[in-house]
């Protein structure tokens, strides 16, 4: 069908649909629609799901259009503003202003009438996210971008996937910024690459948004995007085929943190016989580097503690926890980053021996899969004027890549340890006397919170 057609049917079937000439897309329902023959769009019009959807986008309008008049009618006190700003941005619930003594100290050293917690919920946090929101776009607008996601699951059990945005800029680190945290029915390819889409509709509204199955179909709407796995997680991943080398190692450490938990008089002993060293650490297998460390800690106090197996080379160990480190840190080279990686193969590819040569294949295995961190290395080569043959040759390159692209690559991040940030953040404000937060309000409280300026 020719794009006129579908043209015709936009505005035929009014603003509830969109396409690029190829699909035709329901707005409301945030599905491709068959387009085939005239019926088929008029069915879809005619279902229950579409007609809902409809109605519901229609009571959100007029509550906003509501909203807005009695903002305009009500004069908002910037002081209320401010004190609900800074408060959110410090995780303090608002419910604490309710303490008819820090009640008391406001209005002693301020002056100022103290409004209460409620007055706030429902008066200044939608404008103050709608700010933030705003601030975000303006910062963002036309700059090139990247972008990291991740999912996690709650306290609550639920699953929560985080969508971070930062700047590329060729002189200098971009900002950073949490643009979405939304709630997923489950977490597979189709969730994320909807909530991808739905993400930079909130920096670009006036792009249609596809529902597509892989990550490698949305290439065909954003031809320069180039994914690349998160290499922390790659080299986690290869730590635990380090770890299941060592069965009896687990064990031994599994049995002292059976040992030493909720066991006062044994952390007595172990404090009198071994001044001056930490208890033994309790690793968590979900927790990065964490298990990787109780080795190390019995390595080095081997004599203090005379149950312990030695069970790692301290060496080898370093390779995994150093990049780990160095991986959390912020506004880093590519060059840096990627030069962690090489490091890493660099000493994994010495390994020898009935342990050594499956964690050499698992690296092997791991980076060879992460075909866009092949492409990052070819752009950091170019960047340091290593390799000047691809400034000509980009044939290995999306098709619409130009050195005017290349320059912006030179901050551009290799992991996602930025969502892992947020996830700390969403973690601390859900605590356990906050159970009760509705998740379009605790969303709220996190960008809010995140994307505060000391965090930019």
């Amino acid at each position: 069908m020719s794009k006129e057609k579908l043209k015709k049917y936009v505005s035929e079937y009014g603003i509830d649909f969109s396409t690029d000439g190829h699909v035709l897309y329901c707005k409301m329902c945030e599905i491709k629609i068959k387009f085939e023959k005239k019926y088929n769009v008029s069915q879809h019009i005619k279902t229950d799901k579409h007609q809902k959807n409809v109605k519901r986008k229609n009571e959100q309008a007029q509550r906003k259009v509501q909203q807005l008049l009695t903002n305009q009618n009500s004069v908002k006190s910037d002081f209320n503003m401010d004190l609900c700003r800074a408060m959110v941005s410090a995780n303090i619930p608002l419910n604490k202003l309710s303490d008819n003594v820090f009640r008391t100290f406001l209005e002693k050293y301020t002056g100022k009438s103290i409004p209460m917690g409620a007055t706030l919920r429902k008066g200044y946090i939608d404008d103050i996210f709608n700010s933030t929101l705003d601030n975000m776009k303006m910062e963002i607008q036309q700059n090139k971008i990247w972008v990291s996601i991740n999912e996690t699951c709650d306290v609550e059990g639920r699953f929560i996937a985080n969508v971070i945005v930062g700047i590329l800029r060729p002189d200098c680190p971009g900002r950073i910024f949490l643009l979405h945290s939304e709630q997923l029915d489950k977490a597979n390819h189709s969730t994320i690459c909807k909530l991808f889409d739905k993400a930079m509709g909130i920096i670009w509204p006036d792009a249609a948004p596809y529902m597509v199955k892989a990550g490698t179909v949305l290439k065909n709407f954003y031809t320069k995007m180039i994914h690349v796995t998160c290499c922390a997680h790659s080299l986690h991943r290869i730590a635990e085929q380090i770890r299941g080398q060592f069965g009896t190692v687990d064990e031994l450490i599994s049995d002292m943190k059976k040992i030493f938990r909720k066991a006062p008089y044994r952390v007595e002993m172990f404090k009198l016989e071994a001044p001056g060293i930490k208890l033994p650490p309790e690793p968590i297998i979900t927790r990065w580097g964490s298990w990787i460390e109780a080795p190390i800690y019995y390595y080095e106090n081997f004599r203090a503690i005379c149950h312990v197996v030695n069970c790692l080379n301290e060496n080898d160990a370093d390779s995994i926890r150093k990049p780990l480190l160095n991986y959390k840190k912020k506004n880093v080279l590519l060059s840096d980053s990627l030069a962690v990686v090489q490091n890493v193969q660099q000493k994994f590819s010495l390994l020898k021996g009935n342990h050594g040569k499956p964690v050499l294949t698992k690296l092997q295995t791991v980076f060879k899969k992460n075909n866009g961190l092949g492409l990052l290395e070819k752009i950091s080569k170019i960047l340091d004027g290593e390799d000047s043959s691809e400034l000509i040759d980009f044939s290995k390159f999306p098709d619409d890549y130009s050195s005017d692209d290349i320059v912006y690559f030179k901050y551009a991040p290799i992991t996602s340890v930025d969502v892992k940030r947020s996830f700390s953040a969403f973690k601390t404000i859900l605590s356990n006397n906050r159970r009760a937060f509705e998740f379009e309000n605790l969303r709220k409280h996190l960008i809010i919170q995140c994307n505060r300026e000391e965090n930019l």
